[in-house]
């Protein structure tokens, strides 16, 4: 697949004969690098079976560098992974008898994805609309309240005050900022992970005619 900022490079899935554990396999030519992705074969395979690979792939390929790709934390992978799992496994679309329900199973995941979507919208509106004016009232009102502590702690212990006060205010609203850009990234992936899963759906079907 061929994207801007990344390089080429071909993936697919591969089976290990023994366990019948699934993994995913990513070559990068141009880095001369094998990566193994856990992030797509969530809940499919062993460390012992992804160390095994590990192995092998290194033994047919010395001259490259092996490295795991692990979920992300800030990208909400782990999150998408169980979500994804809980609905349709990886080991179903890819070897499943029963296409129908595997399909209802997609569908399944889709209408979750569209949900945190809508979920995502909600929350990034809030971001842009909400937040500027709720955190000008929140400091207005700050200054007007600490400003009464003058006589007691000084006017330089409530300034101090002031600036603590608005900074963790702040700190929180670009935590929801966050959380809700967090959130859009997260609905992406799992809309990404249906159209996989439908792209290989669709192949199984043309290749079992």
């Amino acid at each position: 697949m061929l994207h801007e900022g990344i390089a080429p490079h071909a993936a697919a899935y591969v089976q290990e004969a023994s366990s019948g554990d699934l993994h995913e396999v990513v070559w990068i030519p141009a880095e001369r690098r094998i990566q193994i992705d856990t992030v797509s074969t969530w809940g499919e395979h062993s460390p012992e079976s992804r160390d095994r690979l590990m192995k092998l792939v290194q033994q047919r390929l010395p001259d490259h560098r092996i490295s795991i790709h692990g979920p992300s934390w800030w990208r909400g992978e782990r999150r998408v992974a169980n979500a994804c799992l809980a609905q349709v496994s990886l080991r179903d679309v890819l070897l499943g008898n029963d296409t129908p329900t595997v399909k209802s199973q997609i569908d399944r995941l889709q209408v979750v994805g569209s949900l945190m979507e809508k979920q995502s919208r909600v929350a990034s509106w809030g971001v842009r609309t909400v937040t500027g004016p709720l955190l000008a009232a929140a400091g207005v009102v700050t200054y007007l309240l600490l400003g009464g502590l003058t006589p007691s702690i000084g006017e330089a212990g409530v300034t101090a005050l002031q600036y603590v006060v608005i900074g963790l205010l702040g700190a929180a609203f670009l935590y929801y900022g966050l959380k809700a850009v967090q959130l859009t990234e997260m609905s992406n992936r799992v809309w990404k992970r249906t159209a996989e899963y439908n792209l290989i759906l669709n192949e199984r079907k043309r290749l079992g005619r």
